[in-house]
């Protein structure tokens, strides 16, 4: 079996470190053929696909379109960094500190750095929060695609792009963990919240396995040993999610295109 948690990256050690501690309780909850090691793949849509996946996070976006029915939801954790609500989570659209903006509606026509066209913190719930704003349908001026938050936390530091929607939990492990990317940066505003991201593995999954998958991950979140390393990835719990929950996602989508909105 394989598994990765491939989204939280400001601080690879404690990500290693949760990982160390919920394959232990992955195997006292009856799960076979543990992994001792995370994997980094580069390829995270075919790894997500992977039969063998024991476990992985994934966004919700891509959960409710090009994985919708091709893996199972196994809930997500709660966080406590500024922006979130427990696993309810929203992104922060940063600026530079020294940037004239004071509202969201002052950026029309500047430069947005985003991670991916796929990704719900960075693109999707940002076009949904700028859609109110568009004009024959658009609002900025020029998108640059930068393949990562931490990109494009760089992409508006170094003056190659005016604003970003970050992940809360990615920007605030920035700011923990590697603040030099975010010197300079401010929070202008944020988006409509949105669940945080799904935990997932291989489809099908029997409910069995399901249910062990989540006793292993509730375990984690009240286990001492684990206490150092939830604090530095800001874990404050685990919830079991429905595909319901994520349809924010798609409404968010629906939102933005009803509005004429069809791209950042």
């Amino acid at each position: 079996m394989i598994a990765s948690l491939p989204m939280y990256l400001a601080d690879p050690s404690a990500v290693a470190t949760l990982w160390h501690g919920l394959a232990r309780h992955l195997g006292d909850a009856g799960l076979p053929d543990v992994p001792p090691e995370l994997c980094w793949p580069d390829a995270l849509p075919a790894h997500w696909l992977a039969p063998d996946l024991l476990l992985s996070q994934t966004c919700g976006l891509p959960l409710m379109t090009t994985l919708a029915g091709r893996v199972t939801l196994v809930g997500a954790y709660a966080y406590s960094a500024p922006g979130c609500e427990g696993v309810w989570c929203r992104s922060q659209i940063v600026v530079r500190a020294a940037d004239a903006a004071q509202r969201l509606e002052d950026l029309r026509g500047r430069r947005v750095a985003c991670n991916s066209l796929d990704s719900q913190s960075g693109y999707n719930s940002l076009r949904a929060a700028v859609a109110p704003l568009c004009r024959d349908g658009r609002f900025f001026g020029e998108c640059r695609l930068t393949g990562g938050h931490r990109a494009s936390v760089l992409a508006v530091r170094d003056g190659l792009a005016d604003a970003a929607a970050i992940d809360a939990v990615t920007l605030a492990g920035l700011r923990r963990h590697q603040p030099e990317t975010t010197q300079g940066l401010r929070v202008l505003a944020q988006t409509a919240p949105y669940p945080a991201l799904p935990l997932i593995c291989a489809s099908p999954c029997d409910a069995g396995r399901l249910a062990r998958l989540r006793v292993a991950l509730a375990a984690t979140v009240t286990d001492d040993a684990l206490a150092d390393a939830r604090d530095r990835l800001f874990i404050a719990g685990f919830q079991v999610l429905s595909l319901d929950d994520y349809g924010v996602c798609l409404a968010m989508a629906r939102q933005a295109r009803d509005q004429g909105c069809e791209a950042l």
